[in-house]
């Protein structure tokens, strides 16, 4: 017998081992796409369709970006996967999780109605209105909305055509049933600035039993494109809460206290709910509803370590959707996009099995960070601001801890353990930053350390000012960046 390529036997219709070879690439029995050298030294798919591009991601942030990255897959004929985390519990989520139980979609819903086809189309129009809309913010007024909506009587059905009309009130009315039946004269459900579009998701999801098939119905019912998915970083029918330690000793409970803490709108915490466990944490029961990303109180120090938690505060091991390292697997590119570091990024690298499909996928080529244009509250304080090396700490210290468990009992302290060149390299191979400016507050870019890393710098031009309510704050301009990212890409 004679082999092929020193791998396997060859037979006599040209397979080896059972796989078909073509251009140095198969296609396995389970229609996974392996990879294969080409004796170049590169490694290629042999199914184009099957070559992705995974974007870690949060939620509002990187809805700017999301025309940017259709650009450049569509044209390349590539798979586009969406991972968010679902560990946000501020916002109207609070109260569904605080009411009703279940993951966090606020993100989730953001990214899907961000991803609806801009046709013309009155319907579609109509669509992303209604899963855009939330309620008014005084309650009474909210719920009387709610029941107008429910009962087909609110102007946002105008457009939808009746199937999806009905088919979108059937879900609503489910969770609406829901809420019913948990409501009690001592605790009632707040309408307050609710979003429709997380109420669908979460009556889609206790219909189904399924966030991913939740994803899945409002997907279809909003024609969003089958080259794009939006993956649940875990997917559960259960919520998932973070806690982190500051460098100081400061352990901070649940997501909004991370980026962007408000006082609690729930009039008493000390009462129980049905859909939290006797005795969990009260700061993990709040009705978030209010806050501000814009007025938000500096942390004591930097962030040290992000883990999850369950509802009584203890540390928990959470998997990651088996969709995501799915993802992984048949993509060339991974994109770290802009957003909260710890609480967008993070929640997702820090997942077993994460890190290592990253760091041991020979075929993912380039690990690509989007620097942010500007700092927040997660990368203080202001006397001791991230740099764009700290924030290639903070994914690499991420990625290894489930990866190497003793990792977790270095921290900053002692980061050597981690941060070397030859483990950077696996997780991080280019930095995508915007060229300084006297008026900006980003990261601190210092190219020679990047470098000696292995870490390739590209500047994706100057950027452009977005007047804030605060200050100007400088953004990526959208063509800039793609040319940046192209050039990656395709290299």
């Amino acid at each position: 017998m004679s082999s092929m390529n020193g791998i396997g036997n060859a037979n006599s219709n040209g397979t080896a081992n059972g796989h078909h070879y073509a251009n140095g690439s198969n296609k396995n029995l389970n229609g996974h796409t392996e990879w294969l050298s080409n004796g170049d030294g590169n490694e290629k798919s042999s199914d184009s369709q099957q070559v992705g591009i995974t974007v870690f991601s949060g939620g509002t942030a990187a809805n700017s970006l999301v025309d940017l990255f259709n650009k450049i897959v569509e044209p390349r004929k590539r798979h586009l996967s969406y991972v968010i985390p679902i560990s946000d519990n501020g916002g109207s989520s609070s109260e569904l999780i605080r009411f009703v139980g279940g993951p966090s979609v606020g993100d989730i819903r953001s990214r899907l109605v961000r991803l609806i086809p801009n046709n013309q189309s009155d319907e579609m129009t109509a669509l992303r209105t209604l899963f855009e809309y939330r309620l008014p913010a005084d309650k009474e007024e909210a719920r009387t909305k709610w029941l107008e909506i429910i009962e087909s009587d609110s102007d946002l059905w105008h457009f939808i055509s009746s199937p999806k009309r009905e088919l979108i009130r059937s879900v609503l009315n489910t969770l609406n049933l829901e809420i019913v039946k948990r409501t009690r004269p001592s605790g009632k459900y707040n309408f307050s600035e609710a979003s429709i579009g997380n109420m669908f998701l979460t009556g889609a999801r206790i219909f189904s039993g399924s966030l991913e098939s939740a994803i899945y119905l409002l997907s279809m019912i909003c024609s969003i494109p089958r080259w794009v998915d939006v993956l649940p970083a875990i997917n559960s029918n259960h919520t998932h809460h973070i806690s982190a330690s500051l460098e100081d000793g400061t352990v901070l409970t649940g997501q909004m206290a991370i980026s962007h803490p408000s006082a609690p709108t729930a009039p008493d915490l000390d009462k129980e709910d049905d859909a939290s466990l006797p005795d969990a944490l009260a700061e993990l029961r709040r009705q978030n509803i209010e806050f501000s990303k814009d007025e938000e109180e500096d942390l004591s120090a930097r962030i040290e370590r992000l883990w999850y938690i369950n509802l009584y505060g203890h540390e928990i091991t959470a998997n990651a959707n088996p969709k995501v390292i799915d993802a992984l697997e048949k993509s060339d590119t991974v994109i770290y996009s802009i957003g909260s570091l710890y609480t967008s990024l993070i929640p997702s690298l820090v997942l077993p099995k994460v890190g290592n499909a990253l760091a041991e996928y020979r075929h993912i080529r380039n690990k690509i960070l989007i620097l942010n244009s500007t700092l927040d509250r997660e990368t203080g304080p202001p006397s001791n601001p991230l740099t764009a090396v700290d924030f290639v700490k903070a994914i690499v210290r991420a990625c290894e801890e489930r990866r190497t468990p003793k990792a977790k009992d270095y921290g900053s302290k002692k980061e050597e353990y981690v941060f070397r060149e030859e483990t950077v390299k696996k997780y991080v191979t280019h930095l995508v930053y915007l060229g300084e400016n006297e008026e900006m507050l980003s990261p601190k870019v210092n190219r020679r350390e990047l470098e000696r890393l292995g870490i390739k710098c590209v500047k994706a031009g100057t950027g452009k000012v977005v007047d804030g309510k605060l200050e100007a704050k400088y953004r990526y301009d959208e063509e800039e960046l793609k040319v940046a990212l192209e050039g990656i890409i395709d290299a």
